[in-house]
């Protein structure tokens, strides 16, 4: 035993350290950490963290589930929200439709040896959750998962499109695959696998599970674990889960005019069903900018009045329309008519909820890529005012469901409040090229000049002829100034 320093006799304030236990108890720790480490064939690749303070201070309902908890870290600080009942209900769904001889205890069998790389995918251990109490909540949530999102009902749940991409059957997620506008469906009809599920369910309950499930950062349990619960359900003949819920998230990106991505069937399995949904967002191609300013650092991008002031005009293009473009992330910059195109943004009730769990996603996870933090900073830049938002709804560019201009101005410009981003990296901001060569634009004095003038005189039609008819009568006016010239010349040469 190591060696104790003893308190002086008659001193009230010494403390005595049992530093033999207390070193016990910290190896005993390690051990077992090292031991469920070891135990799992595959390392972490995505870390499942709490959103930062700073981020989360701005706005914690964006992060907080509000109806169903899923993985550990809101089941303590919000526990009306586990449901177990309906989880217990979804376990015995997936079990009335397994293949013959699977059971509870085969499903924990399995569960059990991959514990420590579950546990690895959080940023906390969760020490104060026993292996009976992780395995039990991973089996109930993967579960939960399978039977809302992974179309239970369906024999064969996608199949071979024209372009080789998985071709979804209807949606569980969104009932028959309609938006999700304001947190829930916007047809009346009821979500299947809800209802099979539990009994009832309406819109608004299928809104706020797919916004709890799909959307949330830290609302998230590894998709091995659900990959793994569902291949051990259905032992063959059936495709991969992640299948039926890629194609659930792409039917509702593409309602929302987002994201017209796919998931190739060849890509590597997501860390947990945000990642998943974050893979539709796919980074544009960098273009090579033909600033002359490549090395020097990058400004703040201004307002989209001050463009518009200075001569750069604006526009909107449709996501997956006739000339449009793949994602809202696709910003383009025709330099040679100064336009700045920008994919239409519908913004509803769930568009800030998405863009900031997506940041969050890559906040804390660097390796994944940092295209959607550089879109959300460029957006809050051009549309920090009710002014801009109302200009920018004027060209399309921005659609709104919300309150006023001034709401929806105050939204932007706290959207990236916490948020740590390099924007002279051009690794990370693939907008880097965009915004130095927007700069060039604004900073043109032949531009801004004429600029000022269309804006002064194209607000009065009157004016427009009027200085129409001034320069009609000055040009006469030179055109006779030279016939007399000419005249002049003509007669004294005789």
């Amino acid at each position: 035993m190591e060696d104790q320093q003893d308190p002086s006799p008659g001193d009230p304030h010494a403390i005595v350290v049992d530093i033999p236990s207390l070193s016990r108890a910290l190896e005993l720790e390690l051990a077992v950490r090292r031991q469920h480490r070891g135990s799992g064939s595959q390392s972490c690749t995505l870390n499942i963290g709490k959103v930062y303070d700073l981020t989360r201070n701005v706005d914690e309902h964006e992060y907080d589930p509000h109806y169903v908890s899923i993985g550990p870290y809101h089941r303590e600080r919000i526990p009306n929200i586990i449901r177990e009942d309906d989880k217990l209900a979804s376990l015995n769904n997936v079990l009335s439709q397994a293949s013959p001889g699977t059971t509870v205890p085969k499903y924990l069998a399995e569960l059990a040896p991959v514990e420590g790389r579950a546990r690895s995918f959080y940023a906390h251990w969760f020490s104060n959750m026993s292996s009976k109490e992780f395995l039990r909540m991973l089996l109930l949530d993967a579960c939960f998962v399978i039977d809302r999102f992974g179309d239970m009902n369906t024999e064969n749940i996608s199949s071979p499109g024209a372009n080789g991409s998985a071709q979804s059957s209807p949606a569980p997620a969104a009932g028959d695959g309609s938006p999700i506008a304001n947190g829930h469906g916007q047809d009346g009809h009821q979500d299947r696998s809800t209802a099979s599920a539990s009994g009832g369910g309406n819109k608004l309950e299928t809104g706020w599970m797919v916004r709890d499930v799909l959307y949330l950062a830290e609302n998230q349990i590894p998709y091995f674990v659900i990959d793994k619960i569902h291949n051990l359900t259905f032992s063959g003949g059936r495709a991969p889960v992640v299948k039926a819920i890629a194609g659930c998230i792409s039917c509702i990106l593409q309602k929302q005019q987002y994201s017209m991505g796919t998931v190739e069937d060849d890509a590597p399995p997501p860390g947990n069903l945000l990642h998943l949904l974050y893979r539709h967002f796919l980074k544009p191609d960098t273009v090579s900018s033909s600033s002359s300013r490549t090395d020097e650092p990058v400004s703040r991008c201004r307002t989209a009045m001050e463009y518009h002031i200075n001569g750069v005009n604006l526009k909107s293009c449709l996501v997956g329309g006739i000339g449009g473009t793949r994602s809202i992330l696709e910003v383009m910059l025709d330099r040679a008519s100064g336009t700045l195109v920008v994919p239409r943004l519908n913004i509803d009730g769930d568009t800030w909820r998405i863009l900031r769990n997506l940041m969050a996603l890559e906040q804390q996870n660097p390796a994944v890529g940092s295209h959607v933090t550089a879109y959300c900073i460029f957006m809050s830049q051009l549309a920090c005012t009710a002014a801009d938002v109302e200009f920018l709804s004027r060209r399309g560019v921005i659609d709104h469901r919300l309150g006023n201009h001034g709401e929806v101005a105050a939204c932007f410009s706290d959207l990236c409040k916490g948020i740590v981003f390099d924007a002279d990296d051009p690794g990370f901001n693939y907008l880097r090229g965009t915004c130095q060569e927007l700069d060039e634009l604004y900073r043109s004095r032949r531009r801004r000049w004429m600029a000022l003038l269309r804006h002064k005189y194209s607000a009065n039609p009157w004016l427009v002829v009027g200085v129409i008819a001034a320069a009609l009568g000055l040009l006469c006016a030179i055109v006779q100034s030279i016939y007399a010239v000419l005249s002049y010349n003509h007669e004294a040469a005789k």
